[in-house]
């Protein structure tokens, strides 16, 4: 087998490359006089990474099959990250990948019967048909496998490497390559060698629709975003105001909406601040559109990582790169602590107005700024009806109004956060609980992704 001929997709990690230069390995030499204990034990420790790969990944069907796609869809190199979003490319680069793809078709294609009649045919027999159980691996949730899953399948059906070709570069295009393209969120993990984007695999499955009320901070948020997904001018965002009111819930929206239209988030904390310029620094030559989120922004007086933030924004000597915006939340308006001596003349500071304008200008630097309010007590009813007409909680209208205002005297007050807490209180309560004289639906809740 010809492994070592790859070209494009050469650069794999070593523990996805080892696996395929043993299969390599045995494959060429499974027959050879002498060599048949040894290849009898390479044979049972490829079948054990495969079993391996499909409890961590959550793969079904021939894992041999699913292994080789998941190389394809996973490996960043100058085609598949050219083709992710926006389609097929021209140029030389098509004959160095029909040369790979011709070497993976040969992999895909090579018949394993004389290898497994000779060492383990039952063995063998788990790889080509295994069946996984529905509860997602630890790298990839139910929707990725699947797409993994049928991708490999896909490729049994291609006849030709052109075909196969084809198959692949259809997937960039659909779905983009590496974390990138297979996940939705990520996070910022600092380390030794610089930070690191790591894929968060669980996000809350939150929809637009999911969220009651505040129609016109919604609609203010989505013509942003679309504008940003469509390559048009948009602004860095500000969500602000009352606790609970849905300011996270709607940017977790926003990245489940748009998601298939290339746009990724990227969650960062204050204390990674100092990372921006490194995380944007791999993401801006990519073909999505990735929102930098920061949830619950604040500072009080003292701190001053938030100058870190203000120049990434806006005033650094590099330009922000047009794939990149920077989405916030927070409860107040201003995000940096102002206390009344910043404004008095009689402050040690000699140029006081020098002093608000400084705390001032991180809010200005967000060209959209949205208020979430808390609701009025009928908007609150109307959220807490909705939810549970959506949960299937029958209870009398005048009842579940009055426990509801009973559970937000002692719950944090009026708020969509507070009328979620009752609701999934209800839900959780015992079906024969007369208490509250619910019937509890099976609907699974919107706000959980396997």
């Amino acid at each position: 087998m010809r492994d070592k001929e790859l070209i494009v997709y050469r650069n794999m990690s070593k523990e996805d490359g080892k696996l395929l230069s043993d299969m390599s390995f045995l494959m060429d030499h499974y027959n050879i006089l002498g060599r048949q204990e040894e290849m009898r034990e390479l044979f049972f420790a490829c079948i054990h990474k495969l079993l391996e790969l499909a409890g961590n990944h959550g793969f079904y069907g021939n894992l041999w099959h699913c292994y080789l796609a998941n190389l394809l869809v996973n490996d960043e190199n100058s085609y598949s990250c050219a083709c992710e979003v926006v389609g097929a490319v021209e140029g030389s680069v098509n004959q160095a990948v029909l040369h790979d793809i011709v070497i993976f078709k040969e992999f895909f294609d090579f018949d394993f019967s004389p290898i497994a009649k000779l060492f383990g045919e039952e063995s063998w027999n788990l790889v080509e048909h295994y069946q996984s159980n529905d509860a997602a691996g630890k790298v990839y949730n139910t929707r990725i496998r699947k797409r993994i899953c049928d991708l490999a399948g896909q490729f049994c059906h291609n006849h030709t490497p052109e075909e196969m070709k084809e198959t692949l570069t259809q997937f960039y295009t659909d779905y983009g390559v590496g974390k990138f393209g297979l996940h939705k969120a990520f996070r910022i993990v600092s380390g030794a060698d610089g930070a690191q984007i790591v894929p968060i695999t669980n996000i809350a499955h939150v929809h637009l629709d999911d969220l009651v009320g505040y129609e016109t901070q919604k609609k203010k948020l989505i013509e942003n975003t679309e504008a940003f997904v469509q390559n048009r001018k948009a602004n860095n965002c500000l969500l602000f105001g009352d606790a609970g009111t849905g300011k996270s819930s709607s940017i977790k929206a926003i990245a489940n909406e748009y998601y298939e239209k290339g746009l990724r988030i990227i969650e960062i904390y204050k204390h990674q601040f100092r990372d921006l310029n490194d995380v944007i620094g791999q993401i801006k030559n990519r073909n999505y559109k990735f929102i930098i989120y920061m949830d619950d922004l604040s500072f009080e007086d003292f701190e001053t990582d938030y100058k870190y933030l203000k120049a990434v924004i806006e005033g650094g000597l590099e330009k922000k790169p047009k794939n990149v915006l920077i989405y916030a939340t927070s409860n107040r308006r201003h995000l940096v602590r102002e206390k009344s001596s910043d404004k008095d003349d009689r402050d040690e500071d000699l140029h006081t107005n020098d002093t608000v304008q400084e705390k001032l200008s991180l809010a200005y630097r967000f060209g959209v700024t949205i208020y979430f309010g808390k609701p009025a007590p009928k908007e609150f009813q109307n959220i807490v009806r909705t939810l549970a007409k959506r949960y299937d909680i029958d209870m009398e209208e005048e009842k579940l109004l009055l426990e509801a205002n009973k559970w937000e005297l002692s719950h944090g007050g009026l708020s969509g956060r507070t009328a979620k807490q009752f609701i999934d209180y209800l839900l959780g309560k015992a079906p024969d609980n007369g208490d509250c004289g619910s019937t509890i639906g099976t609907e699974q809740s919107a706000f959980s992704e396997k």
